[in-house]
């Protein structure tokens, strides 16, 4: 990091540096095979859960979470079931206080997610299922969800 008389150096550019990637946890079910592996009588459900947690370390460094929860069913029957924690160590240097937190919060999943996203997928198909594309996610949007819950909560908790 350029310092200047011991502080951060403000012309320093920003930079996003990816220390290490790997996945935290997984598991993948196929509860109900080889029957779940019959062609189902209709489209099954996929229901998807993504969020995301970060962790400060030090030196700039965070600890950014990308948990995946997912899996289908037809008529009430679970066909499979994942959770995926995906994470990464990232670097992070001379970006201004108040957009740290959007940096870590979307940038950093939105670097993580097309690992993760493969690893559903070939988890899927190799489970016996057509191998499930998780569509693109506007990360930028979860943020601002999580925001507007985080001041329900403040709101909330003030009115008690």
């Amino acid at each position: 990091m350029a310092t200047q008389n011991g502080g951060p150096n403000p012309n320093a550019a920003p930079s996003l540096n990816v220390l290490a990637q790997y996945t935290k946890d997984f598991s993948f079910e196929n509860p109900n095979a080889p029957r779940s592996l019959a062609a189902p009588p209709s489209q099954p459900d996929v229901n998807i859960q993504i969020h995301v947690n970060a962790k400060p370390g030090g030196n700039g460094e965070f600890e950014v979470e990308l948990k995946i929860d997912g899996g289908a069913n037809v008529n009430g029957e679970t066909l499979f079931a994942f959770e995926l924690v995906y994470a990464g160590i990232f670097r992070i240097l001379n970006v201004p206080e108040q957009s740290l937190q959007p940096v870590v919060l979307i940038e950093c999943p939105r670097i993580l997610f097309p690992f993760a996203r493969q690893i559903i997928a070939d988890a899927v198909r190799n489970g016996g299922f057509p191998p499930l594309m998780i569509d693109p996610v506007d990360f930028a949007a979860l943020y601002q969800q999580r925001l507007q819950a985080e001041g329900q909560q403040r709101f909330q908790a003030g009115q008690a």
